[in-house]
């Protein structure tokens, strides 16, 4: 099988890890505040703060901005369920948007229309890898008076117009789960330039307590107060030092990324029944998925052929609004999103990932065009 992604892990990783377990701090020590700043730096962020996954990330973004009963949050509907998610557990409302028929970023042309008096924030997704076109999405917020939080999970290593993702919205997730760009096992980190943001994801990260074990350490106090009600959404420091080698080996994965998407590009300019997402000319592509558009040609029974021979496809996503709980609890269906649910029935991720072999590439690429000529 040659999956849709994987983790890459060498000896340095393990090493690493090894080293911390031997070591006096396995959580809340001093390897999470290097890995936040290491991180922050790679990005071009003031600030960045590590929790227990990508979702956590998102959950305490939402947190910050003080997102509660009463307020909308706008969420674009091709999506994992996360980024829905974590507005509902703080009791928000989410309201689906739909995409861009090319490149299934949410589109901008949209929002307006969702935006109430009781909108409070945009969460953008930078589905792929392909950054959202900020530069839109910053003038709506700037002119509603509207929070902008970047969903960057797909996305590290990106970049739009020059500037780096975890630097474009006021708020940048990322999630290490081991498909994505770098992995700490799971994990998951939120970047800002703003310090008092910055403050209170740390608290909430760590049950809404003031401070943190090594903090007391380091003061000698004992003395702690929880402010807020928080999460435990601590990330180990073992997972911090993998994450911290994993980031050095980064930008060559992402080149890696890049060739194998180049080398799929090729094979289906010319393959009537494929086409690949549309990528725009201002960004920096990270590839976290590489996702093809089937045209005349049945999606499931394609699916089944690659899967059967080996190619290890998935579909990303079903639109989030169409899932039983969203129905459900918000009154969602079909109709809502009409862009988004028909390209739901046409897409499929190739196996993208940057251990794939150039033997690996060309496999999945005679695999497609065998399944879609039946």
């Amino acid at each position: 099988m040659i999956p849709y992604g994987r983790q890459s892990i060498d000896e340095a990783d393990i090493q690493a890890v090894v080293e911390v377990l031997r070591s006096g701090w396995l959580t809340t020590g001093p390897g999470v505040e290097e890995f936040e700043k290491v991180f922050a730096r790679f990005v071009e962020a003031r600030h960045a703060v590590a929790v227990s996954s990508g979702t956590a990330a998102l959950h305490a973004a939402v947190y910050a901005l003080g997102i509660g009963p009463g307020d909308e949050v706008i969420v674009p509907t091709m999506t994992f369920a996360a980024t829905a998610n974590c507005v509902v557990f703080q009791g928000g409302t989410p309201i689906f948007a739909d995409v861009d028929p090319e490149t299934l970023l949410i589109d901008p042309d949209r929002i307006e229309d969702l935006i109430t008096p009781r909108t409070r924030a945009i969460i953008a997704v930078d589905y792929a890898g392909q950054p959202c076109d900020y530069e839109a999405l910053e003038g709506i917020a700037r002119r509603r008076g509207l929070h902008l939080v970047d969903d960057a999970c797909h996305a590290l290593g990106a970049a739009y117009r020059g500037r780096s993702v975890g630097s474009l919205a006021g708020l940048n997730c990322f999630s290490f789960h081991p498909v994505k760009h770098i992995t700490t096992g799971e994990g998951g980190m939120i970047t800002t330039d703003d310090p008092e943001l910055a403050r209170r994801m740390r608290i909430f990260r760590n049950h809404g307590i003031t401070t943190d074990h090594r903090e007391r350490q380091i003061h000698g106090a004992w003395f702690y107060e929880m402010t807020d009600l928080g999460y435990n959404y601590r990330l180990t420091d073992f997972q911090c030092a993998l994450g911290l080698r994993q980031l050095e080996k980064l930008s060559g994965w992402n080149t890696r990324r890049r060739e194998v998407a180049k080398k799929y590009d090729a094979a289906f300019r010319d393959l009537p029944s494929v086409a690949p997402l549309a990528v725009t000319p201002e960004v920096l592509h990270a590839y976290h998925l590489y996702v093809i558009r089937l045209q005349g040609v049945d999606r499931d029974g394609v699916f089944q052929a690659l899967r059967a021979t080996g190619i290890g496809v998935n579909v990303h996503y079903i639109p989030v609004h169409l899932h039983p709980f969203y129905r459900r609890r918000f009154g969602t269906g079909p109709g809502l999103c009409p862009v988004a649910e028909e390209a739901f029935g046409r897409i499929l991720s190739l196996p993208m990932y940057p251990g794939m072999t150039d033997e690996d590439v060309e496999t999945v690429i005679a695999a497609v065009d065998r399944a879609v000529h039946g």
